[in-house]
């Protein structure tokens, strides 16, 4: 579904460079801090910028070439972009019926309905919540094989994140094929959606796993300065400098639990990750 070669992409002060590969009905996530460069890579995927070199393959097209009629098989919303303040939602449904074929208005309304979106509001009269649910429906409003999502649940509260999270379920729900590329710095979002995890630390994938094996294998070892001296290294990705002594990720916490029962072991996570691999140099 999305195929990234040697993608290089230079600015003045910062530098993209990855690969990457998404198949068709994969739920994948895009972490790591801000200015990493999610939001790049989100727009080479969509040809909005031009890379300096190396190849962004969408739908099985350069992403540059695609027509249209290919670019209506994608839904994207961003979270800091969206329809006007001042329309309401019979305006944006007939934008959405304008720019899409396959734009089913009647779905459309039952959608917002069910979501509480009212119809006779402007969209600046919509709290946060309902602003990024309307995003999320019109990027799934016209039956989209590729859904790539930009900090959707920036800014919700649990509640309006779980909306939203449900939405795209369903949505996924009903196509084996449909793929998603969703970038969050919430780890709770993405673990409980995400089939794998990308991690982007300035401009380069420093991480590429299962969600499964993050949860499962992956671990925070806390150990004293003596007893760090003492273990085993060979599976330890990072370390981290404490008070107590050092913290030690590591993608083996089953082979230190066997060896080391005296240690404390913390399970994985995603922030586990964001901040013991993506550790500033």
């Amino acid at each position: 579904m999305i195929q990234i070669k040697d993608l290089r992409k230079n600015y003045v002060t910062f530098q993209l460079d990855i690969n990457m590969s998404i198949p068709a009905g994969r739920v994948t996530g895009l972490v790591g801090r801000n200015g990493a460069g999610k939001s790049t890579t989100i727009k080479a995927i969509l040809g909005l910028i031009r890379p300096d070199s190396g190849e962004v393959i969408v739908l099985g097209k350069n992403a540059e070439k695609l027509t249209a009629q290919d670019r209506e098989m994608i839904g994207a919303a961003f979270s800091d972009s969206g329809f006007s303040s001042y329309l309401k939602l019979t305006d944006v449904m007939r934008i959405l019926k304008y720019s899409y074929r396959d734009f089913d208005e009647q779905e459309f309304r039952k959608a917002c309905e069910k979501a509480g979106l009212p119809m006779d509001k402007n969209l600046k009269e919509f709290s946060t919540g309902m602003k990024a649910r309307l995003r999320v429906l019109a990027a799934c409003s016209h039956g989209a094989r590729l859904l790539i999502l930009d900090e959707p649940t920036a800014g919700l509260d649990v509640i309006a994140r779980n909306e939203v999270l449900d939405m795209l379920r369903e949505y996924l729900a009903r196509d084996s094929e449909r793929t998603l590329l969703i970038s969050s710095h919430i780890s709770s979002d993405l673990e409980g959606l995400c089939d794998d995890i990308y991690m982007i630390h300035d401009g380069k994938v420093v991480l590429h796993e299962d969600t499964d094996v993050i949860l499962g294998e992956y671990g925070v070892l806390r150990v004293s300065d003596q007893v760090y001296e003492k273990i085993d290294k060979k599976y330890i990705l990072q370390t981290k400098k404490e008070s107590f002594g050092y913290s030690c990720l590591t993608n083996q916490k089953q082979y230190y639990a066997e060896n080391y029962p005296e240690i404390i072991i913390e399970s994985g996570s995603i922030d586990d990750l964001i901040l013991m691999t993506a550790k500033e140099a």
